[in-house]
């Protein structure tokens, strides 16, 4: 007895790309001190007031099967929301709430994708892209973006991949680089969806993490709105990443049929979680900038010290809890890099290679410790980087 080929397919080179991310809590569990900046995960907890609100939901009996679609006033919440930063009007009819957004991603895929279709993302990329569409039956297609274009998308890569493909994955502000796309991007990646008739999956989990500019919704451009779905999530914004509260925004059709597939796999979100969200929601923009505040601050701590050496360079970056170093001048891989410094530094980062070929020869470095801990982590890579490069 065998699995089926597509369970086995999911990850093709046998790693998942977290290797170095399992190494290092294994040692951590041994007892080693590691200094982890592997993760997007926040170093605050979620706020108390949310976790209070769960608590009472969940005690008055929010603790039954929840309607699949999501809690009605959770999607007028989310489409408030949505309207509210896009100025593009969005019903509770366009949203549907999943269980995070990995799920969102799954279920987007399934939406678009039959069997054999190829689906189209760029390369670097967040590590589950390519294993969720090989889940859905589709065939996944990385479009490189290169480091010399600061990992904008090139419209050239794009248009030789675009022809026969269903859909396109996109990620802004982007995990792993940290890059926010241009308007100049996004209006290029409008033009090669509509030219190819494809559909545009935006994945904008980290829509409220913006250092520089301003985050552009693809929805909102010229004959985007019906060919596009938007992943958001409470997981960045709200440093809620353990309770799974995504949602999809799309065209009401689409919603729909994604309402259907969600009855027949995950049937619907914890009704006590969903409160908790309402609750985060209201907290407003105000509070979604004080979750975002230390990445920003720790970003400009680590261009800071990199502009004191000159062997490794950052990626600027102007987005997301991130920063993606360019470490080829040290003669390793980002795997070699990684994997050395932590065996010898105890310092996690993750290397380039597991978000993509194009991201090969970088690190990137999770901006998740507190300042004090990241400096002396940060501060400690550069050295080690500047011993391996003498």
């Amino acid at each position: 007895m065998q699995a089926s080929q597509r369970i086995q397919s999911l990850t093709v080179s046998g790693d998942d790309g977290w290797g170095l991310f399992h190494r290092a809590r294994e040692m951590m569990a041994e007892g080693i001190d590691v200094l982890e900046l592997t993760i997007g995960e926040h170093d605050i907890k979620t706020d108390p007031r949310i976790l209070d609100e769960m608590h009472r939901s969940a005690l008055d009996g929010a603790t039954g099967y929840a309607v699949v679609p999501g809690l009605p006033e959770l999607r007028q919440a989310i489409a408030d929301r949505v309207t509210a930063q896009t100025g593009v009007p969005t019903t509770p009819d366009n949203v549907m709430v999943t269980p995070g957004g990995q799920a969102a991603l799954f279920v987007t895929h399934h939406a678009t994708c039959d069997e054999g279709d190829r689906a189209l993302y760029i390369d670097p990329y967040y590590a589950t892209y390519p294993g969720t569409i090989r889940s859905v039956g589709a065939v996944d297609v990385a479009v490189p973006a290169r480091a010399e274009d600061a990992f904008q998308p090139n419209r050239a890569a794009l248009q030789a991949a675009a022809p026969g493909a269903k859909s396109l994955l996109i990620n802004s502000p982007n995990n792993p680089t940290g890059v926010v796309y241009t308007a100049d991007t996004m209006n290029m990646i409008a033009d090669v969806t509509k030219e190819n008739d494809l559909w545009l999956i935006s994945d904008e989990v980290y829509d409220t993490q913006v250092w520089d500019g301003a985050h552009l919704s693809p929805r909102t451009l010229p004959g985007m709105l019906e060919r596009t779905l938007v992943i958001g999530s409470l997981s960045k914004s709200h440093a809620m990443t353990g309770s799974r509260l995504g949602w999809i925004v799309g065209p009401e059709e689409m919603i729909e049929h994604a309402i259907h597939l969600a009855t027949h796999t995950t049937f619907g979100v914890p009704a006590f979680v969903q409160y908790a969200g309402i609750y985060g929601l209201g907290l407003g923009p105000e509070f979604e900038g004080k979750i975002g505040a230390p990445f920003r601050r720790r970003l400009g701590l680590a261009e800071d010290m990199v502009a004191k050496q000159q062997v490794v360079h950052l990626i600027p970056a102007k987005g997301a809890m991130y920063a993606m170093l360019d470490i080829r001048a040290t003669g390793h891989t980002g795997t070699s890099f990684a994997e050395a410094l932590l065996a010898e530094e105890f310092i996690a980062v993750m290397p380039g290679e597991s978000f993509g070929r194009a991201a090969a020869g970088h690190l990137r470095v999770a901006l998740t410790l507190p300042d004090p801990e990241f400096v002396d982590a940060f501060s400690r890579l550069l050295a080690f980087a500047g011993r391996q490069a003498a």
